[in-house]
């Protein structure tokens, strides 16, 4: 049996082939724990509902009550196109979120694997880009955030240290480091003016990086739409009891707080997943990932 696990920390490690596991496991990320109490009051309400227009009004008779459900039916289509429209939106700030960290991955080794042939055997400055490369990625992920966590950068100086701790925008601090002590070679004839283009296009692309993960950061969902879905799956689901218990009697409590749980479990994990660059489980693992760059540039070099 292959097993397959996600090994980022930050993320959910399981197997997705064990079906039984997923379906009976509750772990911290779970709506179900978030929407405890909203099932129970759903489940007052229902009951309320029911005996209101089943044992006191007794309204089991009357048609036009009775066809709210045909109602239910065509607003269900609507709000299931309207929450597979946010979990995609979702979903493609998250993966996009992932490319981009990917990229930098990718353009940290290649600046690595550069300055490795460009530099002469033992220069000072192949230790100086082992620790700055990566510490721009441990300043990216704390940005992101909206952290700052100078004890986790490597090989800079006192001086360095209290430049960064001025700076409003760390990872741009970082990036003119690297670009300075890069033209510091040029300028010692260390390395040649070709030489300097080439790493030059590929210190852009960090900052490329950067800015891409700001525009998802920066730019959630429009507050309107979303404020219109959650009033819509509240209003749809506080109307249900009120159709479906001439059919469905006092089972109409489960069903609607069943009911309730997909619909706002699809809602809150899409607000989750929007924002990849948090702490929540199942936001992007950029500590491991940052981990790793600092790792395999530190091989390189």
């Amino acid at each position: 049996m292959i097993h397959i696990d996600i090994i980022f920390a930050g993320m959910i490690n399981y197997n997705p082939q064990e079906w039984f596991t997923f379906i009976f496991r509750i772990h911290k990320a779970d709506t179900v724990k978030r929407l405890v109490p909203m099932f129970i009051a759903l489940s007052i309400y229902s009951a309320a509902i029911a005996w209101l227009e089943l044992e006191f009004f007794r309204l089991s008779d009357n048609a036009h009550i009775k066809n709210i459900t045909a109602m239910h039916g065509l607003l269900g289509f609507v709000i299931s196109l309207l929450l597979v429209f946010r979990t995609n939106t979702a979903y493609d700030r998250w993966w996009e979120g992932r490319r981009q960290w990917g990229a930098l991955v990718n353009t940290s080794r290649n600046l690595a694997i550069k300055l490795q042939c460009m530099l002469p055997s033992g220069h000072a400055a192949r230790r100086y880009f082992s620790h700055m490369i990566p510490n721009y990625a441990m300043v990216l992920k704390d940005h992101l955030r909206g952290e700052f966590h100078p004890l986790k950068l490597e090989g800079l100086t006192e001086e360095e240290m209290g430049h960064l701790h001025s700076g409003e925008h760390i990872p741009n601090q970082i990036a003119t480091m690297i670009l300075g002590k890069v033209n510091e070679l040029y300028r010692q004839q260390v390395i040649s003016g070709d030489q300097l283009i080439i790493l030059n296009n590929q210190l852009e692309s960090l900052t490329d990086v950067c800015g891409a993960c700001e525009r998802i950061k920066n730019t959630p969902i429009p507050f309107s739409y979303s404020v219109f879905l959650k009033k819509f799956i509240f209003f749809y689901v506080m109307t249900l009891p009120m159709g479906y218990v001439f059919g469905l009697g006092y089972l109409v409590i489960p069903m609607v707080v069943f009911i309730f749980y997909v619909l706002a479990s699809l809602e809150l994990i899409a607000e989750e997943i929007e924002d990849p660059f948090g702490k929540d489980a199942n936001d992007l693992p950029m500590e491991s990932i940052a981990g790793n760059i600092r790792k395999h540039v530190q091989e390189i070099l």
